[in-house]
C-alpha cells in the first residue's frame, strides 16, 4: 500500500510529515522499529523506518547518513518520535530529505512505536490477504471460463471489465492473436518501433510500459505471457501504476491461464500441421491412388479441386552454421511461424505447407494472375526482409505457373522447385524466380548425353545403312522440309530446286525410313533427332577447339 494511505490509520494520529512530500506516494511492504545503530545494514526496499533517535541525539552525521542510506536502499519513509531524545528534527534532516524526496516523520511522544509496527504491519497483512483472496477467486474465475470451452476471449474481456482498461492478446510477433481488438492500428507499427531499438527498455521477460508513436500517443503495458518456449503478450492499453497491487494480481491471473491455454492450443496447431504436412508430402510423391481420394483428403483442409492455385516453394539459402539440431528445429519453427503471421494479413487465402525443409505457399487464385502478381510479390519480399531481420537468414522463392485444379498442383509444385533449382544454379541470393517453360535445347541438355547419342544413331541408323550415296542430300531435304513446316513450295525455294525434285528426295526418305512423314509422331522424332544433331555437332566442335588449346599450352 501507499504511505498516504498508511497515514490514514488512526495509530498516526498527530504524527505529521515534516519533509519529502513528493515521495508520500511511496509504496510500503513492511515497518521496521529501529533498535540498533547498525540498523543500515538491514534496510529493506519499501520499508517504512520509525525510531525514537536514541542512537542520534548527538550525532547528527549518523543521522544524516541514515537518510542517505534509506534513499539508496528505496525505502518508504523515516519517522522520528520527537520531544524524547530529540525535541526536534534537525534542520540538517529536513533539508536533506526534502532534496531526495523521502519522506520524513515527526511522530508524538504519547504514541507508541509498537503500536505503531504492530498496527501497520496488522493492517499490511490485512491487504495482502485481501488481494490474495481476490487473486484465487479471479484465478478460478478465468479457469472456469477455460474449462466451459469459452475460450480466451472470454478471459480477455472479463478481465478487460475486472481493471476497465481494453486488454488485447498479442502473439510473439507483436500482433493480435485473437480477433476481440477492433483497432488493429495501433499494432501496425509496435514490432518495427521495438525490434528496430527506439525502446531500448523494452524486455521480453518482464512487464513494459511505453507510448506508442501514434497521434494519440497510446500508453500500453505488455505482460510477458510464457508458453511452449515463446512469449506472447497480455496488453493493457493503459498506463498501471505500480502500486496497484490488485490490478496486477489480476493481470498475473490471467496470464497463468492464458499460457495453460496456449500451451494446448499450440499442441494441437502441431498435430494439425503435421497432419497436412504429410498429406502434402503424399499428395506431391504420387501416393494417393486415385483423383477422387486426392479431392476427398483435400476437403479436409480446406482444398478444393474446382480451384486454381499458384504455387511457391520457398528455402532458405544455404549457409554454414554450427548449430545443434534442437536449435536448427527452433529456427524452422520461427521462420514457420513468422511466414504464417504475414499470410493471415494477405487478402487472399494461401495455404501453407512444409516439406523437405522447403516451405510451400499455396495460393488461391480468385481472378487474373497479373491482378494479384504484384501484391504476391510484395508479399514474399516482405516474408524475406521479415526472416532476415528475426532469424538473420536468406531466404529465397520459386513460383509456378497456375494449376487449373488441384489435381494439377504436383506439377506446379515441381515447376516452382525448378525455378528455385536454376536461381540457385545461377548464383543468386534471396531472390524470387517465376518458373520459364523450357527451350527444347534446354528440355534436351537435361537429357543425359550418352541417351541423346543412342537417340541420334537409332532415328537416322536406316540412312546409314542405305547403299545410296546420296543419303547427305536426301537428310538436308528432309531437315529443311521440316523446318519449313512441312511446305513443298518453301523446301524448294531454299535447296534452289523444282518442286518434284522435293517430292522425289521425300518419298526416298520414305522408302528408307518405312514410314509415312504424314503420321505426326514420325515428324516429331526426326525433328528432335536434327536438334539432338545439331548439339552434338556443338559438343565435337567445343571438344575439338578445348583439345587444340591444351596442344598449343603444352
Amino acid at each position: 500500500m501507499r504511505l498516504s494511505e498508511l497515514l490514514d490509520l488512526p495509530v498516526f494520529n498527530g504524527a505529521s510529515l515534516v519533509a519529502g512530500n513528493q515521495g508520500i506516494e511511496r509504496e510500503v511492504n513492511t515497518v521496521n522499529m529501529m533498535d540498533a545503530p547498525d540498523i543500515i545494514h538491514f534496510l529493506k526496499k519499501n520499508e517504512l523506518l520509525v525510531t525514537t533517535a536514541f542512537h542520534f541525539k548527538d550525532d547528527l552525521h549518523s543521522l544524516l547518513h541514515l537518510i542517505k542510506e534509506m534513499e539508496k536502499q528505496d525505502c518508504s519513509g523515516l519517522g522520528i518520535k520527537t520531544k524524547r531524545f530529540l525535541d526536534q528534527i534537525p534542520d540538517e534532516a529536513v533539508s536533506l530529505a526534502n532534496e531526495l524526496q523521502l519522506p520524513l516523520l515527526e511522530l508524538p511522544i504519547q504514541t507508541s512505536l509498537g503500536d505503531i509496527v504492530n498496527k501497520s504491519l496488522s493492517h499490511i497483512l490485512d491487504i495482502r490477504t485481501n488481494e490474495l483472496h481476490n487473486a484465487m477467486q479471479t484465478h478460478q474465475q478465468f479457469t472456469n471460463h477455460i474449462m466451459s470451452g469459452q475460450g480466451i476471449n472470454k478471459i480477455l474481456e472479463s478481465l478487460s471489465s475486472l481493471i476497465h482498461l481494453p486488454v488485447v492478446l498479442l502473439n510473439h510477433h507483436l500482433r493480435p492473436a485473437v480477433n476481440n481488438f477492433n483497432q488493429p492500428s495501433i499494432f501496425e507499427h509496435l514490432e518495427t518501433l521495438i525490434t528496430s531499438g527506439h525502446h531500448l527498455h523494452f524486455s521480453k521477460t518482464t512487464i513494459s510500459t511505453f507510448s506508442l508513436l501514434n497521434e494519440t500517443r497510446d500508453t500500453i503495458t505488455l505482460f510477458p505471457v510464457y508458453s511452449h518456449k515463446q512469449y506472447s503478450y497480455l496488453c493493457i492499453l493503459g498506463f498501471i501504476p505500480l502500486s496497484d497491487r490488485s490490478t496486477f494480481l489480476t493481470v498475473e491471473q490471467a496470464t497463468n491461464v492464458i499460457a495453460f491455454e496456449l500451451m494446448k492450443e499450440n499442441a494441437l496447431k502441431q498435430n494439425r500441421r503435421r497432419i497436412e504436412n504429410e498429406f502434402f508430402t503424399n499428395f506431391i510423391n504420387g501416393s494417393f491412388s486415385t483423383n477422387e481420394e486426392i479431392i476427398s483428403r483435400g476437403k479436409e483442409f480446406g482444398l478444393l479441386n474446382e480451384q486454381r492455385y499458384v504455387c511457391a516453394v520457398g528455402k532458405l539459402d544455404i549457409t554454414e552454421k554450427n548449430i545443434s539440431f534442437m536449435q536448427y528445429q527452433s529456427e524452422q519453427e520461427l521462420i514457420y511461424d513468422k511466414i504464417e503471421s504475414e499470410l493471415q494479413l494477405f487478402h487472399q487465402k494461401i495455404h501453407l505447407f512444409t516439406t523437405d525443409h522447403s516451405y510451400i505457399l499455396l495460393m488461391q487464385l480468385k481472378g487474373g494472375w497479373k491482378d494479384i502478381e504484384q501484391p504476391f510479390f510484395s508479399l514474399l519480399e516482405t516474408l524475406q526482409t521479415k526472416i532476415a531481420i528475426h532469424c538473420q537468414e536468406e531466404l529465397s522463392f520459386g513460383i509456378s505457373n497456375y494449376a487449373q485444379q488441384l489435381i494439377h498442383i504436383p506439377i506446379s509444385y515441381k515447376e516452382a522447385t525448378d525455378a528455385l533449382y536454376y536461381g540457385n544454379m545461377s548464383g543468386k541470393k534471396k531472390f524470387i524466380e517465376i518458373y520459364q517453360p523450357k527451350e527444347v535445347p534446354e528440355i534436351l541438355r537435361m537429357v543425359p548425353y550418352e541417351h541423346l547419342i543412342k537417340f541420334y544413331s537409332d532415328t537416322f541408323q536406316a540412312f546409314a545403312n542405305d547403299p545410296n550415296k546420296d543419303h547427305q542430300i536426301l537428310l538436308q531435304t528432309l531437315s529443311v522440309y521440316l523446318e519449313t513446316h512441312c511446305h513443298l513450295a518453301e523446301t524448294a525455294k531454299r535447296l534452289y530446286v523444282h518442286r518434284n525434285t522435293v517430292i522425289y528426295r521425300l518419298e526416298k526418305c520414305e522408302e528408307i525410313i518405312g514410314r509415312s512423314l504424314k503420321e505426326a509422331d514420325e515428324t516429331l522424332r526426326l525433328r528432335l533427332a536434327f536438334r539432338i544433331k545439331a548439339l552434338i555437332q556443338g559438343n565435337s566442335t567445343l571438344d575439338h577447339k578445348s583439345k587444340e588449346m591444351k596442344s598449343s599450352n603444352i
